[in-house]
């Protein structure tokens, strides 16, 4: 366990020394491309904003957690039958951890919902799992549907349908693979881990273990019936959180560019958030996600760089940093130290590595 940690310190160094070298790649192309940036302006532009559109992008983002305690408790069902809003503080407290100190802390939930509904941590690794799949498949299709049925007035309209289409037929792939898997895992994972093994038997043995808890986690969902109602779940959820992006765009009534952003285009800067946020570092994960954001919004629709980095910051605020308040109220409730917690997510890591 000891040894685990200067791993994950040396590996959180290199992601950072990498980000910096992004960043002042960023900043050099800028300097010679002659842009500029006044910061005074980014404050005017907030300044401005439309305040009742971030309160109802807030309001879907906690509509979005409160789905998503549901269907953990869903997932949970064949373990132990536990009300639809039992979970909803594990959900707030783990988001809150992943907020302040990034992905590090993304497994920090299953541990608070084991240790909750007193059930195993290997068992709740799996729902996670499971609901990681769930939360792919219906981004992807929210997403993917939106860029290909973009109206044609939209500005790239070609490039946007042919990415959506693409997208959504990676995410009919990935339905397929989940069931396929469900039906015949065992088989499915064998011949995996053959292909695998002729790169590395490491990579081999790790492929199939892998494929298997994909399995136990699906098979623990039980009923075909079941995992539509988590489908339709995961889809309301991902869809109030898409409309937590549109209603703070919406906010800044005074941008051309911004006021009056269709849902499809909307969709793009949702995209490159949680592109961005995949690889999401303590506090500096926060700047490199308002910088995507803001570069994809000036880049696609020509929006200044200085309204751009204002919405990008709320964007961030509505979407990442809401939470913390609660987050803090019920893990005091629950008596969870965040940073106990945070040790706790690196060591369910390991042991899910």
């Amino acid at each position: 366990m000891k040894k685990a940690k200067p791993k994950t310190s040396a590996r959180t160094m290199t992601v950072l020394a990498a980000v910096l070298l992004l960043v002042a790649a960023g900043l050099w192309w800028a300097w010679r491309r002659g842009l500029t940036f006044d910061v005074h302006s980014v404050l005017r532009q907030l300044h401005g904003v439309a305040w009742w559109h971030i309160a109802a992008g807030i309001l879907c983002i906690y509509g979005s957690y409160v789905v998503r305690g549901y269907r953990w408790s869903v997932f949970m069902r064949r373990q132990r039958s536990i009300g639809p809003f039992f979970l909803l503080g594990p959900q707030f407290t783990g988001f809150t951890a992943v907020a302040i100190f990034g992905r590090i802390a993304d497994l920090s939930r299953p541990y608070l919902v084991a240790r909750k509904a007193q059930v195993s941590l290997p068992s709740q690794i799996a729902v996670y799992t499971v609901e990681r799949m769930f939360d792919l498949g219906a981004a992807a299709l929210i997403f993917s549907s939106a860029l290909a049925f973009t109206p044609a007035t939209m500005p790239h309209h070609e490039i946007f349908v042919r990415v959506g289409v693409v997208s959504l037929a990676g995410t009919l792939f990935l339905a397929g693979f989940a069931v396929a898997i469900r039906l015949a895992g065992i088989r499915l994972a064998a011949v995996l881990g053959r292909m695998g093994t002729r790169l590395s038997p490491k990579l081999g043995v790790a492929v199939q273990e892998k494929v298997l808890a994909f399995r136990d986690g699906l098979q623990g969902i039980g009923s075909v019936g079941v995992a539509a109602w988590a489908g339709v779940l995961s889809l309301f959820q991902w869809l109030l959180i898409a409309l937590s992006y549109v209603q703070t765009v919406h906010a800044f009534a005074a941008e051309p560019t911004l006021r009056s952003l269709s849902f499809a285009s909307t969709m793009l800067l949702m995209g490159a958030s949680i592109g961005s946020s995949l690889l999401q570092l303590p506090v500096l994960g926060w700047f490199t996600q308002i910088g995507a954001t803001a570069g994809s919004m000036h880049a696609f629709y020509g929006t200044p760089l200085e309204t751009a980095t204002a919405c990008g910051t709320l964007l961030l605020i509505v979407n990442i940093l809401c939470i913390v308040p609660a987050g803090l109220i019920c893990a005091r409730q629950d008596g969870v130290s965040l940073t106990d917690l945070k040790a706790r997510s690196e060591t369910a890591e390991e042991a899910a590595v």
